[in-house]
């Protein structure tokens, strides 16, 4: 666990996601509930890191302020250096859009877009002309090897191929982070395995991967693991 760090800018060219004493707190009812409390937590560029705990322990809202997703409650989090709570929503969607790349357990693809136009997606808020998206998603395709299937429906593919949609669409926009929740939730043994190769491949590549899972023999396999419980970080290792 990281304590008492400056407040504002990063403290070193490697880091890219700083959680600064974050809580986060929902109301639900008369209740309050207390997702996250009282974490700090740096990434530094080109870590493998697993974010281990089992069910409530606080993984999907730790996912959420790690990949911007959501705001804190009280604390910082920080960007590559930005401040998210003080920049527009428009800004950080195009900040967010740019810098990470999100992989759900449930894939998310757009059920009535072929595995190209999916992959293609993304790159339309940012920008890029029609030619050229079409022409990276068809190579990203390649490189998950579904160059034979990227004329296909999500609901023509199997998980497997589905989820190498999902990470094809992911780097759609070259990200620096690759941000997985429970990438292999869904998937058998062996397809689990050959995505998680994906992971250490791009991981290699220099891509900073942060897995959340429940799944101990998974989180083994990232160089760093941030175990939560109750909403709080217990161990790191």
């Amino acid at each position: 666990m990281v304590k008492n760090q400056p407040k504002h800018g990063k403290i070193n060219e490697k880091e890219i996601i700083r959680l600064d004493n974050i809580c986060k707190t929902y109301k639900m009812g008369d209740s309050i509930i207390q997702a996250v409390c009282d974490a700090s937590l740096i990434i530094n560029k080109g870590e493998f890191v697993a974010i281990v705990g089992p069910s409530g322990s606080g993984k999907s809202t730790m996912m959420n302020m790690v990949g911007a997703l959501d705001l804190a409650s009280k604390g910082e989090i920080l960007l590559d250096g930005i401040d998210i709570e003080h920049v527009s929503e428009s800004r950080l969607a195009q900040i967010r859009g740019k810098r990470i790349g999100f992989i759900f357990q449930t894939f998310n693809l757009i059920p009535t877009l072929n595995a190209l136009e999916n992959v293609a997606l993304p790159m339309i808020f940012q920008g890029v002309s029609k030619n050229k998206r079409m022409e990276k998603a068809r190579q990203l395709l390649k490189d998950v090897k579904l160059e034979k299937r990227m004329y296909h429906l999500p609901n023509e593919l199997s998980g497997g191929e589905r989820q190498r949609v999902a990470i094809a669409r992911a780097l759609a926009n070259d990200p620096e982070v690759i941000l997985a929740d429970e990438p292999t939730g869904n998937l058998d043994s062996k397809t689990g395995e050959e995505i998680l190769n994906m992971f250490i491949e791009l991981n290699r590549q220099g891509k900073t991967i942060i897995m959340i899972t429940h799944d101990n023999n998974l989180a083994k396999r990232a160089q760093r693991i941030i175990r939560l419980k109750d909403g709080q970080i217990v161990k790191e290792n």
